[in-house]
């Protein structure tokens, strides 16, 4: 099943709505203070916070109307866009470590990235929300119901921890394969990885979680807001586990190489690239239930 012209155009005009507002307009307030350091949500001030917040809000609101009579479907795609764009733009983390060279400058970073990805996810959030006030103002009728099937609570809740657990495992084995670079043996590591382009990132992060997505829809008939909550965790979970071999690294090798190639991916750019590719796996599993059923 192809996505129609009309449906394409829909699609563009969500995620021009973030790319322009949050993604063009807004990008003062996430600047680095130096060049080429990273975006970095403690770089942002409070008001420039309120500021993204009320901003992200008003484009998931926007992007409602933009994309209707899909809104509630493709409007969530706007805020997450545009966090994409300043996720490009951004220095990388090799670049942020190359500033904070020494052991403890770098502990100080890993600690403050470790939940990072909450403070992105909550914006992403507030973009939803915006499109959730657009639905009730508009009331329409035509968004497309997915399913009506009724599970039990316990069902329900298991299916969403089993999604979170599934969804984090696939992106960060996925991303491991896809997000490469340069990969020299190391005595006590055995490898280490150069920092990958934001290109790499971008494809990597993307496929993964669209991966992701895909499948916890098809076998566990869960939304995509599991996926994208399970950005936060890979984030977390590499951070943790990899922390002390990032010190050891910052003794031994450049700023440049890394003991994961997950530990050299933002955090903006996990939960950015992330829901956009978790909202498209999820609609590609859709898409591929409507041909098994139709087509065959």
């Amino acid at each position: 099943m192809e996505l129609s012209l009309q449906m394409k155009l829909r699609i563009a005009a969500a995620a021009g709505v973030g790319i322009v507002l949050i993604g063009i307009l807004a990008w003062p307030l996430a600047v680095p203070g130096e060049p080429l350091s990273a975006v970095r949500a403690g770089n942002i001030s409070l008001g420039g916070v309120i500021t993204l917040v009320i901003l992200a809000f008003s484009v998931g609101f926007i992007a409602y109307f933009a994309s209707w009579p899909y809104g509630r479907e493709i409007g969530i795609l706007a805020v997450p866009s545009g966090l994409a764009i300043w996720a490009i733009r951004s220095g990388s983390m090799a670049s942020l470590m190359q500033l904070n060279p020494t052991a403890a400058q770098r502990q100080a970073i890993l600690t403050t990235f470790k939940w990072e990805s909450i403070f992105w996810l909550a914006i992403v959030a507030a973009g939803f929300f915006g499109v959730l006030l657009g639905q009730k103002i508009l009331s329409s009728t035509r968004a497309i119901q997915i399913n009506n099937k009724s599970k039990s609570k316990p069902t329900k809740y298991l299916n969403v921890i089993v999604a979170l657990a599934v969804s984090a495992f696939i992106a960060q084995f996925c991303i491991r394969i896809f997000a490469q670079d340069v990969k020299v043996f190391e005595n006590r590591l055995g490898s280490v990885v150069a920092q990958p382009s934001v290109g790499q990132i971008l494809f990597a992060v993307l496929i993964s979680f669209k991966f992701a997505a895909f499948l916890v829809k098809k076998y566990l008939d869960v939304g995509y807001i599991w996926p994208i909550i399970a950005s936060v965790l890979v984030t977390a979970f590499i951070t943790s586990v990899y922390a002390k071999q990032e010190l050891y690294l910052a003794q031994r090798w450049p700023a440049t190489f890394f003991s994961n190639s997950i530990v050299s991916i933002l955090p903006i750019q996990m939960v950015s690239f992330g829901t956009l590719g978790a909202v498209a796996g999820y609609w590609m599993a859709i898409r591929y239930k409507y041909w098994r059923k139709h087509e065959m």
